[in-house]
């Protein structure tokens, strides 16, 4: 009977542990590289989202679209004078094709204590020396950090699942995080993602 049981419990657990390590293909995430068979309405959505002036490592801007509608997902934190709410929603209408835009993008809360951990997290992962010099390097690096009340967010792509892994690690060690929830995706398809 314990055997059955160890059995199932292990069943579950690699199901999920497959399903926790599949992307989320209800959105595009704008920093992502699409798939090559990507509408030419698509790549439009992508690279004006991707050229907003203030769009940051801080933000997730993500898109779905239906035909001639585009929703916008994901979070950003308020940056006064600057909407990027506001802004990814406007930049998406302008786009020819598009017949509605559906802005379900949510503003994280004005918080100081966010802004101390999302640069705190900023200079651990990025500041790290096998990290920055990899993935920091570009317009618009490929791990992205969302804090939302203490609570933080990696989204992105990296190439394996030891630099996942070593994010991940970075992540957990900064000062007032109550927690880590690691949504990156692990490029090399030969390895497979470990969760702690």
């Amino acid at each position: 009977m314990r055997a059955v049981t160890g059995t199932l419990i292990f069943a579950a657990l690699s199901t999920l542990a497959i399903a926790a390590d599949a992307p989320n293909k209800s959105h595009n995430d704008a920093f992502i590289a699409g798939p090559q068979n990507e509408t030419q309405l698509a790549q439009q959505v992508r690279h004006n989202l991707l050229m907003l002036p203030y769009y940051s490592i801080f933000s997730d801007l993500a898109f779905q679209v239906n035909g001639t509608v585009v929703t916008l997902e994901g979070a950003c934190p308020p940056e006064p004078p600057w909407d990027i709410k506001k802004e990814a929603e406007n930049v998406v209408k302008k786009i020819p094709g598009v017949t509605q835009v559906i802005n379900n993008i949510r503003e994280l809360p004005l918080s100081q204590f966010d802004w101390q951990i999302r640069r705190a997290e900023e200079r651990a992962i990025y500041g790290d020396p096998q990290i920055g010099t990899r993935y920091g390097y570009q317009a618009l690096p490929p791990i992205h950090i969302i804090v939302d009340n203490g609570h933080v967010t990696l989204e992105g792509v990296v190439d394996n699942a030891f630099d996942d892994t070593l994010i991940r690690t970075l992540a957990n060690a900064v000062p007032n995080v109550f927690s880590v929830d690691d949504k990156l995706i692990v490029l090399n398809k030969n390895e497979k993602k470990k969760k702690e």
